[in-house]
């Protein structure tokens, strides 16, 4: 049936509008500390593709995710809020049907196709056997709604299907957001070589030099150099399938990696994750920036980029002046927060790795952690079972642990107040909560968190007395 001249000139006008609109890729690396990157630093390795496409946008080196964990993170990135505001404190809940996300009002406001796929996106909550009636009873997993499509976890021999099912489903007139996630490098890791060798990595400055520590980061650094080569091909499949030249790309890590002071903690290891985006045309090749960015602020940004107006709730702060080299006035602070982990009872959770809670403030220099649960003894999350955290267990035990990784890994109780000079302290070894010169430092950031945790309704005591 031909159309008549005012549904052709409505069609018409669509096609155009939605040319005008970027097309936006987010993808996500698993437990991906910054410094594991060419593009950051690192000379020992091989990230190629990586480091490519960071010269041809920008690098944001004081990028951190809301949280150290898997759920809570990525709850920011696709909300524009931090996990507990969004009420996402337990790790195997689902998004809160009540919470909008940046797809649906991509999709409701401009007309996005929309869709995620690859690895468990982990914010459809996870009902095993004694919660699945739960789940099925209130209609609790939403996303087969709030997407166009949905692939809620292929392994990583189906990349290229999943994205290519994708645009074989996409309307040619429509612009889309598309989230991929990747597995790697998230343990367990894969003992198969991929050309490092453990006796000539970087070892970080926070962790001791031993050989197990060199292994275990070997298997980490191998599942880094394979994820590079899984985000080219997402990038070539795109270029095949709709082209780049009018696409927002972001690739990120969720948060930081599984050893000490990274996944589970509010250190910078744990939060300062790789944050390159390119969008020819618009974003400067090659450059960098050094502002404060949180992972609530990805989703007010894309939704400002496409033409969308974000929901009331989204707490995050554009940074799209910053992409497009207009004058930018960023954060004085950003914010972390450390949530439950895993699923076990807390009767159960007798560490770290189990059970935390700890809420965090950084401005570009001073950092302060706040511990709610100082009584739970430190493990590292996933890792504690691993020869890395069992050598610098016995080394402790043995006395032979240099007493910086002693007092960090094995004191107890730990403190409820830290404090950090992260310039002349990167490492965040040296505490200095409580000290008479920095008692104007830490105020101001007790403050910060003190507003923080008020507007978002956080459950824990306060830092600061009413």
């Amino acid at each position: 049936m031909s159309l008549t001249r005012r549904e052709l000139a409505a069609s018409l006008a669509l096609q155009a509008q939605s040319a005008a609109k970027p097309n936006i890729l987010l993808i996500l690396s698993d437990d991906h500390t910054a410094e594991f990157a060419g593009c950051y630093g690192n000379t020992t390795i091989k990230t190629p593709n990586i480091d490519r496409f960071a010269s041809e946008g920008m690098r944001f080196t004081r990028f951190f995710c809301a949280a150290p964990q898997c759920v809570p993170s990525r709850t920011a990135y696709l909300t524009g809020r931090s996990p507990v505001a969004a009420r996402m404190g337990r790790f195997t809940s689902p998004l809160p049907p009540d919470v909008v996300t940046l797809p649906e009002l991509l999709r409701s406001q401009a007309g996005y196709f929309t869709g995620i796929c690859r690895r468990q996106f982990h914010l459809d909550g996870a009902p095993g056997p004694n919660s699945k009636a739960v789940y099925d009873k209130h209609n609790l997993q939403t996303f087969q709604n709030r997407v166009d499509y949905l692939d809620r976890a292929s392994p990583r021999t189906m990349t290229e299907r999943r994205v290519n099912e994708f645009f074989d489903k996409r309307p040619a007139n429509k612009p889309f957001f598309l989230w991929v996630n990747f597995d790697d490098p998230h343990f367990p890791w894969d003992n198969v070589p991929n050309g490092i060798d453990a006796n000539k990595l970087r070892v970080p400055s926070f962790l001791p030099d031993l050989p197990g520590v060199r292994e275990d980061l070997r298997r980490y650094y191998d599942e880094v150099q394979r994820v590079d080569g899984e985000f080219q091909s997402v990038l070539d499949i795109v270029q095949k399938r709709a082209g780049l030249d009018n696409s927002i790309v972001l690739f990120a890590g969720d948060n930081g990696f599984p050893f000490p002071h990274g996944k589970g903690t509010l250190y910078d290891p744990g939060l300062n994750v790789p944050f390159v985006m390119r969008w020819p045309g618009k974003i400067k090749p090659g450059s960098v920036s050094d502002d404060l960015i949180s992972g609530e602020d990805y989703a007010v940004t894309m939704l400002e980029a496409a033409g969308c107006k974000p929901v009331k709730e989204m707490s995050g702060v554009s940074f799209l002046n910053r992409l497009l080299g207009r004058p930018f006035e960023g954060r004085k602070h950003v914010f972390g927060q450390r949530v439950t982990h895993g699923s076990r009872p807390f009767g159960e959770g007798t560490t770290t790795h189990t059970f935390d809670l700890s809420r965090m403030a950084r401005s570009k220099r001073y950092k302060l952690i706040y511990n709610c649960t100082p009584q739970q003894k430190y493990s590292p999350v996933d890792s504690y079972n691993e020869r890395s955290w069992k050598e610098m267990s016995d080394e402790n035990a043995w006395g032979r642990l240099a007493p910086r990784f002693a007092r960090a890994y094995f004191a107890h109780a730990r403190p409820v107040f830290e404090l950090y000079d992260l310039d002349k302290d990167p490492d965040e070894m040296d505490n200095l909560a409580g000290r008479a010169e920095f008692a104007a430092v830490e105020r101001e950031l007790k403050l910060a968190l003190q507003e923080k945790m008020i507007l978002d309704y956080d459950y824990l005591p306060l830092p600061l007395t009413p």
